[in-house]
């Protein structure tokens, strides 16, 4: 991925631009899009008419801040999607609207010893996110990013946004057993990133983590949680979906505009071959392609299948690098 400066984001402002592939196009946004506060880009069209002699892309995609849902604009628009759990109504809403056996599995981490708090940014928060991170370096399959990070790496990925910041730890012990970082960005919360041991899944920590979320983002107040993607890619069915919905998360759909800035781009548009390969896959074999990646890296490095396997649903969010894959 490359990333570039452009001095005139049409508002007076410079906005860091990341340029990446989608299939044999380069697709350019806005770096880290959604945590920016206000509108990403306040004079967009001015901004827009720039681009072609100023970018090095075929396309230029952006959406508005979440909750706008609406399309408004004369772009070419597709769907997108985010997990959002509604707070206007309060926690209690939230917390009676959640299946039975979510409510017991909170209630199962609280029984278990496990102690959900807010927690300064410092070393020792830092000390506990290294030691997660480096417990195993396979995650649903995959390789996990964050494995094997220097201290300092740790801290500077998680240092971004410390003014609209919070970050929740789960204790156990008093060994932090998992943590959860969300940013404000406008009235609405966003996870930038959750995860928990592997090992004390047993402990529910990450939906002790959730209800502590909630609870904080209701007393700010915020209109909305969101945690990431409902949906990845075609899977409507995933442990990672059905874990959001268990949560009392919803799918909040809303369009993401793709503007052409060369022959190529149009190209693209028309035929969707800015979605990438992936995409014109049937799920199947991508599924075939899935399972064997992660039998390949449980052997390569020698992690249980039950470790490798865990549920994560904080795997596509990392801190500081939204578009990235954990």
């Amino acid at each position: 991925m490359n990333e570039l400066f452009l001095n005139d984001a049409g508002d007076g402002l410079s906005r860091k631009v990341a340029i990446s592939r989608s299939g044999p196009v380069r697709v350019a946004a806005i770096h880290d899009e959604e945590w920016i506060e206000g509108e990403p880009l306040a004079g967009r069209d001015g901004f827009i008419r720039s681009l072609p002699t100023g970018l090095p892309a075929d396309i230029f995609a952006f959406a508005r801040p979440i909750p706008e849902c609406e399309p408004c604009y004369p772009f070419h628009f597709e769907w997108d999607n985010v997990a959002v759990a509604s707070l206007a109504n309060g926690f209690d809403r939230w917390w009676n609207g959640l299946p039975q056996e979510t409510r017991k599995n909170v209630r199962r981490s609280q029984r278990r010893g496990v102690a959900v708090e807010r927690v300064p940014f410092g070393d020792a928060l830092i000390r506990g996110i290294g030691d997660i991170y480096n417990e195993t370096p396979i995650r649903q399959g995959r390789k996990f990013r964050h494995y094997g990070k220097s201290l300092d790496q740790v801290k500077a990925e998680n240092a971004t946004y410390l003014d609209r910041s919070e970050f929740i730890g789960a204790f156990f012990n008093g060994e932090l057993i998992g943590f959860t970082k969300f940013v404000m960005v406008n009235n609405v919360a966003r996870i930038m990133q959750i995860v928990s041991r592997a090992d004390q899944t047993d402990k529910r920590p990450t939906n002790a983590l959730l209800a502590k979320a909630v609870e904080i983002c209701c007393d700010k107040p915020a209109s909305h949680l969101v945690y990431g993607k409902y949906v990845y890619g075609k899977k409507e069915n995933s442990p990672v979906t059905e874990f959001k919905k268990r949560n009392g998360f919803e799918r909040l759909s809303f369009p993401r505009y793709y503007v052409p800035l060369t022959r190529l781009g149009s190209y693209a548009l028309r035929w969707g071959l800015h979605r990438g390969l992936a995409h014109f896959m049937p799920e199947a074999v991508t599924n075939l392609f899935l399972t064997a990646r992660a039998v390949v890296y449980r052997r390569r490095f020698g992690v249980p299948e039950r470790i490798s396997k865990t549920v994560d649903p904080g795997k596509n969010l990392a801190a500081g690098h939204s578009r990235t894959a954990i």
